[in-house]
């Protein structure tokens, strides 16, 4: 049996650590196979494996010092150290605790939650265009919206313009009810609603009024300049080589653009090439353009939605492998 000791300054930071009815650390003491308890000011990891003592320490003080940072450790913020120290990769744990990037409505502050997310942020506060790829869950969309209404707030925008591409994923436009502003608003909602919770519903429908925010679908985008606007481009996955084409070259003075998408879940037709997966190609070493690729590490939702994401990269993997073996043995 291996013990280790952890000296406890500050109960305020020590509050925020163990987490309600001391759930955080018993996430710890799951996940990695140790026993945690607090007696006097100090906190007693012991276990087994030395090994696992010595992570088990390094986690609650990478936790330690995100609380000193100002954070609210929660379920996330555990999971997301325990998988830094596994990797070995602790020391940049000081990245995170960085400036907020915006404030929503009710007061909430939004900052990268992981590295990926950080240099997403920055990716984009630094270019002109910035492609954010990857799964469900990692901020893509969310992350850019807040960008957005900072550079709103701050004068450093006119207008934001969301828009996606009405892409049918199974079902039809024409049998939803209404006229075509009630069609494609459905796709329209996750925007909407990130919006929503950054300005509040009436500051959103004034600034709709006034012509500052547009929220539309892709095909209401040709033929126009967007000068002194932040424009968001989402689910770009589901746009033709055509779309996209139209769509960057909307671009006026002033102006910054964010595509987002995964690559992953594309609804085209199979003959169709997706117009992101080009771009990604074509772009890759255009200056004042960066690609940002986000993983399951990044995913910020429930964590069964990492571990779904990862079962399908596992279960393409060994398809691909099958269908490779096909080939050779042709």
């Amino acid at each position: 049996m291996t013990e280790q000791s952890i000296s406890l300054e500050r109960m305020e930071e020590t509050i925020n650590v163990f987490g309600s009815f001391d759930e955080n650390i018993r996430l710890v003491e799951q996940e990695l196979g140790v026993d945690i308890i607090s007696r006097d000011s100090a906190l007693k990891v012991s276990g087994e494996d030395p090994e696992r003592v010595q992570y088990a320490v390094r986690v609650i003080q990478g936790l330690m010092e995100l609380a000193a940072r100002g954070e609210t450790i929660q379920e996330q913020n555990v999971r997301y150290v325990i998988q830094l120290v596994l990797a070995g990769e602790e020391s940049q744990l000081h990245r995170l605790a960085g400036d907020v990037l915006c404030v929503t409505a009710k007061g909430k502050p939004i900052k990268p939650k992981t590295l990926g997310q950080k240099k997403y942020v920055e990716a984009i506060n630094k270019n002109t265009i910035t492609l954010g790829i990857g799964p469900a869950g990692t901020g893509k969309t969310y992350l850019a919206v807040a960008a957005a209404v900072s550079a709103f707030r701050a004068k450093e925008v006119n207008r934001i313009i969301l828009t996606r591409p009405a892409v049918e994923a199974g079902e039809r436009l024409g049998f939803l009810p209404g006229d075509l502003q009630s069609k494609v608003d459905p796709y329209l909602r996750p925007l909407y609603d990130a919006l929503f919770e950054m300005l509040g519903p009436e500051t959103y429908q004034k600034y709709v009024e006034r012509g500052n925010i547009e929220v539309a679908p892709l095909a209401y985008m040709r033929g126009r300049t967007l000068d002194d606007s932040f424009i968001i481009l989402d689910e770009a996955q589901n746009t033709s080589r055509e779309q996209m084409k139209m769509f960057l070259t909307r671009m006026g003075f002033g102006s910054k653009i964010v595509i987002t998408g995964d690559v992953t879940q594309i609804d085209l037709p199979r003959d169709t090439v997706s117009g992101l997966k080009e771009a990604m190609r074509v772009l890759k070493d255009v200056e004042d353009i960066a690609i940002c690729r986000l993983n399951e590490a990044d995913v910020v939702r429930h964590v069964i939605v990492q571990r779904i994401i990862k079962a399908y990269e596992e279960d393409e993997q060994k398809r691909n492998k099958k269908e490779g073996k096909r080939e050779w043995n042709k």
